[in-house]
């Protein structure tokens, strides 16, 4: 409602003011303002108010103000002979906006020629209304030669308007495309993450399970020893299979959360590689760092899953991130041989000590902490690796000429990556 009352202000304040800024193509009465193109972008502008009562302001507004300017002008100010002057133009704006809304213009907003052209046909219409009304007021003539320059005005108008009208309608879609990317862009981030959790948490359900069995075998072996202690180990099953069924519950949700969003889609490498670079930019900026990004793609890539493929180079791009100090370069290589994806994300971080690499890829080692001194409990190198084996892959630890530089490779069929299945997760075990 508010927007409306702005609306409807702007065009009784603007149009009437617009409408002094005029030229006369010719010696007779004719003249041409910017208050028709000013009233048409309005309408054309501002879709929720409504084209009759915008004439109608639109119609007293211009009037009003001319009779005020003609009464500063002239000294012998009479009301009566600047209101017959004037108030033709009252009919001019009000048939304008009657035969807008009748013509329903703001529908054909997919085919801009056919506004361009109702415009021109609309202000040829309001202008003979108009001079119609002049010639039974102040008798002006009415001649061929007056239509011409009518309608060649109306035509230059109406399309000059259009294209004004379209270039802040293109303005605005690619704002919003902008903006719908970088929604996008967040959103794959978030889901692609919820992938490698929903891998690990898999498997930790299955672990569950099986660690429900074993204890469930110790109640029944000490239950037939009569041990005290049969019914600890009872307790100990019942709630292992409690926690196995929450993390059913969980990955149910989630499974079906991913198969809701979409996440089929198959996307080109470079798509991918771009969002993964514009993602971990924010991501650097957020924690203070410079880091340049050198990316290279080599040979000819299908479409392939995109989440599957954002959530294993991410990570470790993203891992490159958090181990360079301050200042630094991230280069990502993929190429492809022998129906095998090769992709290589290296930094010049500090690197990965001797002592350390044979650990890396052990579940719960971690060398980062934050600045309370408390270890970092984000998705680990085993995670991934367990995911890039689950699909036939291989991610391994390069070793590299120069110093303090670390390089990961990741190696995966194509076919795991490219086959068009149903790619909703199923919950193995959950019975």
């Amino acid at each position: 409602m508010r927007e409306k009352l702005v609306a409807y202000l702007m065009i009784f304040i603007v149009v009437p003011i617009a409408g002094e800024l005029k030229f006369y193509p010719t010696e007779g009465d004719i003249r041409v303002s910017l208050g028709t193109p000013v009233f048409f972008f309005f309408l054309l502008f501002s879709r929720k108010i409504h084209p009759i009562l915008s004439g109608l302001l639109a119609g007293v507004a211009v009037v009003l103000f001319r009779i005020f300017l003609y009464g500063i002008q002239f000294d012998s100010f009479q009301f009566h002979d600047a209101f017959y002057l004037y108030f033709p133009v009252f009919f001019y704006y009000l048939i304008f906006a009657i035969l807008f809304h009748l013509f329903k213009v703001n529908s054909w907003h997919e085919k801009p020629f056919f506004i361009g052209l109702f415009g021109a046909i609309i202000e040829i219409i309001a202008s003979i209304a108009e001079i119609i009304c002049r010639y039974f007021t102040s008798h002006m003539p009415i001649t061929v030669h007056t239509f011409v320059i009518i309608g060649g005005i109306a035509i230059i108008r109406s399309f000059f308007v259009l294209g004004f009208y379209n270039i802040l309608i293109v303005r605005e879609t690619r704002l919003a495309e902008e903006q719908q990317r970088k929604r996008n862009e967040q959103i794959l981030l978030l889901i692609s993450n919820l992938y490698v959790e929903m891998f690990q948490l898999k498997k930790s359900t299955k672990n569950a399970e099986e660690l429900t069995s074993a204890c469930y075998g110790l109640y029944r072996d000490l239950k037939g020893l009569h041990h005290n202690s049969a019914q600890t180990a009872l307790k100990i099953a019942g709630q292992m299979h409690e926690i196995k069924k929450d993390n059913q519950r969980i990955y149910a949700g989630l499974s079906k959360l991913m198969v809701k969003e979409n996440l089929s889609d198959y996307m080109d490498m470079k798509e991918i590689i771009e969002v993964i670079i514009i993602a971990n930019k924010r991501y650097g900026e957020m924690l203070e760092k410079s880091i340049d990004y050198k990316v290279t793609i080599l040979g000819a890539h299908p479409f392939y899953r995109t989440v599957i493929l954002f959530s294993l180079i991410n990570n470790l791009v993203s891992n490159a991130v958090e181990a360079i100090n301050e200042k630094g370069n991230v280069e990502l290589t993929v190429g492809r041989a022998n129906e095998m994806i090769h992709i290589i994300v290296s930094d010049n971080g500090p690197g990965i000590s001797e002592k350390n690499k044979p650990f890396i890829f052990e579940p719960g080692f971690t060398t980062k902490f934050d600045q309370m001194g408390i270890a970092s409990n984000g998705i680990g190198l085993s995670y991934i690796k367990n995911v890039i084996e689950n699909i036939g892959g291989e991610l391994k630890l390069l070793d590299t000429d120069e110093i303090n530089r670390t390089s990961f490779e990741i190696l995966l069929p194509v076919a795991s990556l490219t086959e068009r299945e149903d790619d909703s997760f199923e919950i193995s075990n959950c019975r």
